[in-house]
């Protein structure tokens, strides 16, 4: 059970990468906002109800430090490039992008 657990926190994190990313390119408390911060929400949740995890309290802490560690990392990743590049609020775009600019400076 402990395994799941570290699983789904992991999934949780991978999840919100890309939306602390999104996040962090709007404006505060915008609708793209909302939808940055709300839209893994119901993710979560199913995944919980899918994998039979249960609504205990104790379970809470683990989830949501993975929800906030994910929106922090993908926050800090969209600032760390906005020092070097033009970027956009699309993480998968933003990857893409750079490896052309690296492959490109060969």
């Amino acid at each position: 059970m402990v395994l799941v657990w570290i699983v789904v926190s992991m999934v949780v994190v991978l999840l919100n990468i890309p939306f602390g990313y999104w996040r962090e390119n709007v404006n505060k408390f915008s609708w793209q906002w909302l939808l940055a911060v709300h839209f893994p929400v119901p993710v979560i949740a199913f995944l919980r109800i899918w994998l039979g995890l249960g609504w205990n309290w104790t379970t809470f802490p683990i989830l949501v430090g993975a929800y906030f560690c994910g929106q922090l990392i993908g926050a800090k990743w969209q600032r760390l490039w906005r020092k070097s590049m033009r970027v956009s609020g699309c993480l998968p775009y933003d990857i893409v992008r750079f490896r052309w600019i690296i492959l490109i400076s060969r």
